[in-house]
Order: C-alpha cells, then structure tokens, then sequence
C-alpha cells in the first residue's frame, strides 16, 4: 500500500468516486448511484474497525489518516500486516471477499475520515453495470500485486532497506505509532530497529556535515 496506492495512479487528492472512475470512465447513472451511496465518517485513533470473528462487510476509502491491520499469534504477540494511509483501499481481503469470518485487526493510528461501500452495494454494481465488473476485477488483482509485494519486501529486502522504504511511504509513521508495531511490519526485533534508527541518524549528519 503506500505508495501502491491507487490514487497514486491518479492525483494527489481525490474522493473514492473519483478513484473509481479513474479505473474505468463510469456512466452517469453509475457515478449517480455510487455518490448516493457513499458513506462517509470520521473515526478517531485507536477505534477498531474490525475485529477477528466478525466479517468484513465495508470496503474503506481513506480519505485522509493513518490504519493498520495486524493479529495475534497463539503465543498473544502482534503482528503487523499493513500500514494504510491516504488514498489507500483498506479491506480485510479474505473476509470481505469471502463474506467470512476475519482473522486480524482493523485499527485507527491517526484520526481518519474514511469512505466506504458495502459488499452488498458493489454486488449490485457488479449486476446493474459492466464498468462494475472492471472495477471489482481491477481492484481484486491490485490487491493481490500489493500482497506480493508485501510478501517480496520481507523476503528479498535487507532490514535496512526496509526501513528506508517504509519512511519514505510513510514519514510520519514513527510519531503515529509504537516502535513495536513498526518492528513488527518490518519484521525485525525492537533491538534492530534501534540500531538501525541510530544509523540512519548517522549517516544525515555525515551528510549534513559534507
């Protein structure tokens, strides 16, 4: 996610019909639906959206703020999944896919407005409209890129890198959330990440001072 996004295809702001249609051209009775249908809320840190046992039945926008998802193992230690900011589509995939339970955790990092539609709702897109089923196509294949991506960044970039990359996605993330979570995304120990925090201080002053 991130800089996956897909408004990151589009422009630096946009709404979730905006996105959509930049997807595909969508026709006037299309867009007409979608915007009467549009929920949009403001949700505040640390609300959780989702819960494991319950089933994904939104699909979220993020307008603007800060989610991840995560879970917990047998042994009650976190994992963190994703970290899904501005322009991003934030799904349970699985679960919404599916209409199944959920495994993991939705959390507000940051205070959030979010825009959503309901697995009900993009059901009778896919029926009433052909762009409907473009877009849910599109969509479902740029999550599973993401998911592979996510899965390459762990396996074939060092520790390091992965830092870099995820402050350069996400350059507030440090004062949104815990150290914690952030090693837990990057899959390190809290004791890596120290040092690799300190590193990263180094080499800016050896910069600063050349």
């Amino acid at each position: 996610m991130g800089s996956n996004s897909i408004e990151s295809d589009c422009c630096d702001t946009a709404d979730l019909l905006q996105v959509l249609g930049h997807i595909t051209p969508l026709p006037e009775p299309f867009q007409q639906r979608i915007s009467e249908q549009i929920h949009e809320e403001n949700f505040k840190a640390k609300q959780i959206l989702l819960r494991p046992g319950e089933t994904a039945r939104r699909i979220y926008f993020v307008k603007k703020g800060l989610l991840r998802a995560y879970y917990i193992d047998e042994k009650g230690k976190e994992h963190t999944t994703w970290f899904v900011g501005d322009g991003d589509l934030m799904i349970s995939v699985y679960s919404f896919l599916a209409q199944r339970t959920a495994e993991e955790y939705i959390e507000v990092l940051q205070d959030c407005v979010l825009q959503s539609l309901s697995w009900s709702q993009l059901q009778s897109y896919y029926a009433d409209f052909k762009e409907g089923n473009l877009i849910g196509r599109i969509v479902t294949e740029k999550y599973y890129i993401i998911s592979e991506e996510r899965s390459l960044f762990l396996r074939t970039q060092t520790p390091e890198e992965r830092y870099r990359i995820m402050l350069e996605r996400y350059p507030t993330i440090e004062q949104l959330t815990t150290t914690s979570n952030i090693a837990s995304y990057l899959d390190v120990s809290r004791e890596t990440l120290s040092r690799l925090k300190s590193k990263m201080l180094r080499n800016k002053r050896t910069a600063n001072a050349a």
